[in-house]
C-alpha cells in the first residue's frame, strides 16, 4: 500500500473525501436551483422546458452528470464508512441524549438526515429523471412537475426533505472547510456566516417551488 493510498483509506482521508464531495455537491445545488427557479416564470413552462432540453442534449452536461453521480456515491459510501467507524470506536451508547462534549444534535445525527435526504432523492429521481429521460414519458418535464406538486403527500415529502437538508448543510458546510484546513479566525467567521445563509437560502429556494405550485398555480 502506498503512502497516498494509506492516507486516503484513513479516517482523515475519508473526512477529506467527504469534504471535497460535499463542496462539489453544494455547487450542484446552486446550479440546479438556478435552473429550477425558471419554473416561477409565468410563461407556461417555456423557459424551463428550453433549459431542460439543453441539460438533456448537451454532451458536456451529460459527462458532468456522470461525475455528479460519482460524487453522490462517494459521499454516501464515505458517510456510511465514517458512521460505522464512529460506532465501532464508541461501542457503549451514551447514558444521556446529549453527552457533555458530544457535539450538537445535528452533528450526531448527520447519518439520519443524510439517509432521509437520500431516500427523497431516490423518489425524486424516479418521479422526474427516470420518467422523463429514461422511460420517455409523453408528458413534458414541466407537466410532470405540475402533476407531482399537485399531490400534497409529495409536496409534504419535498418540504420535509428540504428542512432536513438545511440542517445537514448547516453542519456539513462548516465541517468541510475545517477538514480542508481553513481554520483561521477571520476566514471561519465569514465561512460560518455564509454557511448559515447557504444552508437556509438554498433549501428554502427549493421548498418554495412545490409550495408555489400547490398553493398558487
Amino acid at each position: 500500500m502506498t503512502k497516498q493510498t494509506g492516507i486516503m483509506s484513513s479516517s482523515i482521508g475519508r473526512k477529506l473525501i467527504m469534504a471535497v464531495t460535499g463542496v462539489f455537491l453544494c455547487s450542484f445545488l446552486v446550479v440546479h436551483l438556478a435552473g429550477n427557479l425558471l419554473l416561477f416564470r409565468d410563461d407556461g413552462g417555456v423557459a424551463f422546458t428550453a433549459y431542460a432540453r439543453f441539460m438533456a442534449s448537451n454532451l458536456l452536461i451529460r459527462v458532468l452528470e456522470i461525475g455528479l453521480v460519482g460524487g453522490f456515491l462517494f459521499h454516501i459510501v464515505d458517510a456510511a464508512v465514517l458512521s460505522k467507524a464512529n460506532r465501532n470506536a464508541r461501542p457503549v451508547r451514551y447514558a444521556t441524549e446529549r453527552p457533555k462534549g458530544g457535539g450538537s444534535w445535528i452533528s450526531r445525527h448527520m447519518g439520519i438526515t443524510g439517509s432521509v435526504i437520500f431516500l427523497f432523492l431516490v423518489v425524486h429521481l424516479r418521479t422526474f429523471f427516470v420518467e422523463h429521460r429514461i422511460l420517455g414519458a409523453d408528458a413534458s418535464l414541466y407537466d410532470l412537475i405540475r402533476a407531482a406538486f399537485a399531490n400534497p403527500l409529495y409536496v409534504g415529502l419535498y418540504v420535509t426533505a428540504m428542512v432536513l437538508l438545511a440542517f445537514h448543510l448547516y453542519h456539513g458546510f462548516h465541517s468541510a472547510f475545517c477538514t480542508l484546513g481553513v481554520t483561521r479566525r477571520r476566514y471561519t467567521t465569514l465561512i460560518t456566516a455564509f454557511g448559515v445563509l447557504f444552508s437556509i437560502g438554498v433549501p428554502a429556494g427549493f421548498a418554495s417551488i412545490p409550495l408555489y405550485f400547490y398553493f398558487v398555480r
